[in-house]
């Protein structure tokens, strides 16, 4: 797993887990991380591993370990990355982006289970091939070239496996997601999450993507800051 720290002169930890296929050299990530900076944040900033095996010691054990090591400290997770986040301890404020916590529906239950019992971990499930229109409008072609299209079996039971052992979603987290997104299944976020903590937005899987971005990230930098309370006041129908 890859990381890097943004900012590096800030007190103000912010631990950013990028979703499955992001990295920070994409440049709607890079415009995302640069607001974080403005505002204030030392940016952890981590690249999940794109094919994997075994969610702990792949995806979470290495974050886990890491961030023992702060002293307190604000966590952003999009779509793969809130899998992870919402099993890590310590974080003053979640904020999570698109959090896959469940395939969309349109991977039905039935192929999903016959693909997690192939006893492979090598990468030849199509799951990528993802465009502007399910990303958002602003996502460009290197981001798009760039995504990977294929996962193993391995991959799909080891994070249905965790999706199904979710725990507790913190009381005040905040989740910004679209009605429209095509990648995640939105039912975990009603059944987990009060909707007066829920923020949505048109456009696609990525709020950084979107072109509706710009109304929409001082509201993110400030639930980071202030958690929840931040936005029970707005409207949960999108501007």
């Amino acid at each position: 797993m890859r990381h890097r720290i943004f900012n590096e002169g800030s007190d103000d930890d912010l631990v950013f887990i990028m979703g499955w296929g992001n990295r920070w050299t994409h440049e709607n990530v890079s415009w995302l991380i640069g607001r974080l900076a403005d505002a204030g944040f030392r940016i952890h900033a981590f690249e999940l591993p794109t094919n994997i095996d075994d969610f702990k010691a792949d995806w979470l054990e290495p974050i886990v370990e890491y961030v023992v090591d702060l002293d307190g400290y604000q966590l952003l997770a999009h779509s793969a990355g809130a899998l992870v986040g919402q099993a890590l301890d310590g974080a003053e404020n979640h904020v999570y982006l698109s959090p896959w916590w469940a395939y969309s529906e349109d991977h039905p239950e039935f192929v999903l289970e016959l693909v997690e019992r192939i006893p492979t971990d090598f990468p030849f499930v199509p799951f990528g091939g993802m465009g502007t229109e399910d990303l958002g409008s602003l996502a460009t072609d290197h981001q798009i070239a760039t995504t990977p299209e294929w996962v193993s079996p391995a991959f799909v039971r080891e994070t249905r496996h965790a999706q199904q052992e979710l725990l507790t979603i913190d009381h005040d987290a905040v989740v910004f997601c679209s009605l429209r997104d095509p990648v995640i299944s939105l039912r975990p976020i009603g059944e987990r999450v009060p909707a007066e903590h829920v923020v949505l937005y048109s456009g696609g899987h990525e709020l950084f993507s979107s072109r509706v971005r710009e109304r929409y990230v001082d509201t993110l930098i400030t639930a980071l800051q202030d958690g929840a309370k931040a936005i029970e006041d707005r409207p949960t129908v999108p501007v």
